[in-house]
């Protein structure tokens, strides 16, 4: 069995360009390994009901049809990459049964616990999700500074242009997550990252993260909407959705 890490930290976003917008939210992530049954608290569930629970179903492929762990096997090896030791899922989880990722990240682990691809999984509001294969040329292990580009194909907000590329940076440790993502397109973009150290879950760590941000996903929803507003205010380009790509996943 394997324990399951809670991150409580924060996530900050920066527009770039002619109208400037930032903010900080703190937010709750948990890790777990995607393949083991887990030694959690009796108040998180794993692909079962509780006050906060991580399901399968939610994640690797489409939102609520997703097939977990056994996706991004399907993934690499289509990709030809190497088979993973470990797949660890770094998401938010259920709150009270509701969920929404912006964001979640496949971490494929080696035999010696390196990391050398990370599956970055992007749902947006409308429902559609890509995913990036975020890995070296060599497929060494992802270091701190390491820069891993791809090119955006995927419409997330409505005051960005899909046209552009990401750069993609992780540092994953024992004890701390560090991801930071720079989305440039034409002369904006946004930088978004995700910070917070790494600790086990806990029952009261569990009850303070929904006290201190309760509501859970639909909090995060809020606050979207709440941003978007602002820029619309503040006289932001609205760009309605185009189809979603026809691939799942790109590099």
């Amino acid at each position: 069995m394997t324990t399951v890490d809670h991150i409580a930290g924060h996530t900050w976003h920066g527009r770039k360009g002619a109208i400037e917008n930032a903010f900080r939210y703190g937010v709750d992530y948990v890790l777990l390994n995607a393949e083991t049954p887990v030694n959690a608290p009796r108040l998180f569930g794993r692909n079962r009901a509780g006050l906060a629970s991580l399901w399968d179903s939610d994640h690797g492929g489409a939102p609520g049809n997703g097939k977990g762990a056994a996706w991004v096997r399907d993934v690499l090896n289509a990709h030809g990459l190497p088979a993973p030791a470990t797949i660890d899922l770094l998401a938010q989880p259920r709150i009270l049964g509701h969920v929404f990722n912006p964001v979640s990240f496949w971490i494929c682990r080696d035999a010696q616990g390196a990391v050398p691809v990370i599956i970055a999984e992007v749902t947006n509001t409308y429902g559609d999700r890509h995913s990036y294969l975020c890995h070296r040329d060599d497929l060494a292990p992802i270091g701190p500074t390491d820069r891993l580009k791809a090119q955006k194909v995927f419409h997330v907000s409505p005051f960005q242009r899909i046209e552009g590329s990401y750069e993609f940076r992780f540092d994953i440790r024992v004890d701390r997550i560090g991801i930071w993502i720079d989305f440039t397109g034409g002369n904006g973009g946004v930088i978004a990252t995700l910070v917070g150290t790494r600790k086990s879950l806990t029952v009261p760590g569990l009850l303070k993260a929904c006290l201190r941000r309760p509501f859970g996903s639909r909090r995060v929803l809020a606050l979207i909407h709440w941003q978007a507003l602002k820029l619309w205010w503040n006289g932001a380009t609205f760009r309605a959705r185009p189809e979603p790509p026809t691939k799942d996943i790109s590099r």
